[in-house]
């Protein structure tokens, strides 16, 4: 079995095959997970009234397993993944879901004494967040405690079946195997196509000062437990284009500070740009493509360290010829094909 792509997707699916005792191979491009795994703010957003109608219930079994996927992953390594469960604070919401508790003027001041709201409605939703470095670094671990092989600096170029095997052409050589899979995010091809997101770390001069994640329009503020805080994040259609522009950097920061006060003087410790994988409809590719025994997992666009988890047990499944246990028919690849797209 070959899976293109370590990211945390890619790695959790290798994961679930070893479980299953299917050998793995795993091709990356790059580092395991340099690109979006890593690069993500970690806000494990199951009920965002973004989130498109067919992907919520994905959404929200995934956020469902997170504990336990969580607690197993740091028994197993011993790597503090940093998972919150303190909530998060969504303001100026116009059509807020039922799971939304609003919260007064007074409740908000209680719960979160650093946040401005400035007049804007508030609501404390019951969401997760998770630091994807440690989590990426504990994966990674488990994959090598595992047995599982990742060959690094190795570019896919293709996956096809030959008659009896899958070839895998890479740029180091063609590889063979009874299957393979896709999970090359932003590289998985189209209609896959890259999503660019402008992120930044504050540390502000005092500690222990915000508990909860904020999204707000115009930015998001996720609390880190080592004191640091992430601001994020923007979503543009540039292609391939990973540069950091000053004007987003400082417009970010200048939210959070009108938001957070305390955050207006901290120091930017960091600023990066990741590439979501994205495709045109903003919904997974999960399945089966025209080529016999290639799969792909990809597309996940803003939601890729919350459906990780489960999108790894979905992989394996359509390997092993088995049915998933929730329906993923709109995620299917051929829909595009289809379309004629």
């Amino acid at each position: 079995m070959i899976i293109a792509g370590a990211g945390l997707a890619g790695v959790l699916t290798a994961l679930e095959l070893r479980e299953r005792r299917i050998s793995v191979l795993m091709l990356e491009r790059g580092e395991p997970g340099r690109e979006a795994s890593t690069a993500a703010a970690g806000m494990l957003a199951a009920t965002d009234p973004q989130t498109p109608p067919p992907l919520r219930a994905m959404a929200l079994e995934s956020a469902r397993i997170y504990p336990e996927f969580v607690r197993t992953l740091e028994r197993s390594t011993g790597i503090d993944i940093d998972f919150r469960r303190q909530g998060t604070i969504v303001l100026g919401e116009e059509a807020p879901p039922a799971s939304y508790q609003q919260l007064s003027p007074e409740d908000l001041e209680r719960i979160e004494p650093w946040l401005q709201a400035h007049g804007r409605p508030a609501f404390l939703v019951a969401e997760d967040t998770i630091d994807p470095v440690p989590l990426m670094q504990a994966a990674i671990r488990a994959a090598e405690l595992a047995g599982i092989e990742i060959r690094t600096k190795v570019a896919v170029q293709q996956m096809r079946w030959n008659g009896n095997q899958v070839e895998v052409t890479t740029d180091k050589g063609t590889l063979k195997a009874q299957s393979a899979i896709n999970c090359m995010g932003a590289w998985s091809g189209a209609p896959v196509k890259p999503r660019k997101g402008q992120m930044l770390y504050l540390q502000p001069t005092r500690p222990a000062g915000l508990q909860h994640v904020v999204r707000a329009p115009e930015v998001y503020i996720v609390p880190r437990s080592s004191g640091k805080v992430l601001l994020g994040t923007t979503v543009e259609d540039v292609g391939f284009d990973k540069s950091v522009r000053t004007e987003t950097i400082q417009a970010l920061h200048d939210a959070a500070g009108r938001y957070v006060p305390e955050l207006a003087t901290a120091r930017v410790t960091d600023k990066w740009a990741g590439l979501r994988p994205g495709s045109p409809d903003d919904l997974p590719l999960i399945g089966p493509t025209d080529e016999r025994n290639v799969f792909l997992a990809s597309g996940l666009f803003r939601n890729g360290i919350l459906l990780a988890p489960l999108t790894g047990k979905i992989a394996a499944d359509l390997v092993m010829g088995r049915r998933p246990e929730i329906d993923i028919t709109a995620f299917s690849p051929s829909r595009f094909a289809k379309a004629g797209n």
